[in-house]
């Protein structure tokens, strides 16, 4: 399971990238009970979605020509730029980076071979969010993709995952976790899942999805629904894992919700 013990390869920060902040905001305040911390005018409008003072996440506004809302995971790395020439000889795509963010850390952006955009974080003065695991914060950090296998060698080589396969009908989902993340039992942080041949037919492309935790999946997804958001999945109870949901928020930054214990 996520910890704030961090360790290369775990997911370590997460931030949205939104067209109008002052609207993301309120959505997501609204729908998790967030506050929302500014980082400052020289920070160019990004800030910090907040907990009891405590950083659960974070939001910017769109800075390249072209990008759309979503959501990016950050992954931890002891040397954002080993791994940047990492990425790239595994047959990734460098999109911003490496770079230092004042004294906080060091980043780089990335997407990775199948077209899924992803990021690291080299810890300085900030070590990553403050917390993971409680209602309302990160969970799990999901892969939809158009060559699981393809994505399962690449991060192999670039963030030492290995993984645990299972079936569930037709569908087989890859559970990943990363060396020093933990005991065999609890090291997972999060799973890659080929997209359905209709979902290819229709168009979708490879995205890391966050998970945030909540304790009623479907109140949360009403209050997400009637504050504009697009239901892709209602809440729907998913044997040994829990009830979850799955919806785009209202700039179309997908995000899903899940009750239960997702490492299980």
């Amino acid at each position: 399971m996520l910890t704030t013990d961090y360790v290369p390869g775990t997911p370590n920060w997460l931030d949205l990238g939104a067209p109008d902040i002052d609207a993301a905001v309120d959505f997501y305040t609204g729908v998790f009970g967030w506050t929302f911390q500014s980082a400052g005018p020289e920070a160019g409008g990004y800030g910090f979605f907040q907990l009891d003072g405590r950083d659960v996440a974070a939001a910017g506004p769109l800075m390249d020509e072209g990008a759309e809302p979503s959501w990016t995971l950050y992954f931890h790395t002891d040397d954002a730029d080993a791994t940047a020439e990492d990425v790239e000889r595994n047959g990734g795509t460098l999109r911003a980076g490496p770079m230092d963010v004042f004294s906080a850390g060091r980043l780089a952006q990335f997407t990775d071979p199948t077209g899924a955009d992803f990021a690291v974080w080299q810890p300085g003065d900030v070590a990553g969010l403050d917390v993971v695991m409680d209602e309302h914060t990160l969970c799990w950090a999901e892969l939809y993709t158009t060559d699981a296998e393809r994505a399962k060698e690449f991060y192999s080589a670039v963030l030492s995952w290995s993984y645990e396969s299972m079936s569930a009908g037709e569908m087989t989902y890859h559970v990943a976790s990363a060396p020093g993340g933990g005991t065999e039992e609890d090291s997972s942080h999060g799973g890659i899942m080929q997209l359905p041949r209709e979902n290819l037919a229709a168009g979708s492309s490879s995205e890391w999805h966050p998970y945030f935790a909540v304790t009623d999946c479907d109140a949360v997804h009403d209050t997400a629904t009637r504050r504009g958001a697009r239901s892709l999945m209602p809440p729907t109870d998913v044997p040994a894992v829990g009830r979850l949901a799955m919806l785009n928020d209202p700039f179309g930054a997908t995000f899903a919700l899940i009750k239960g214990d997702p490492t299980r």
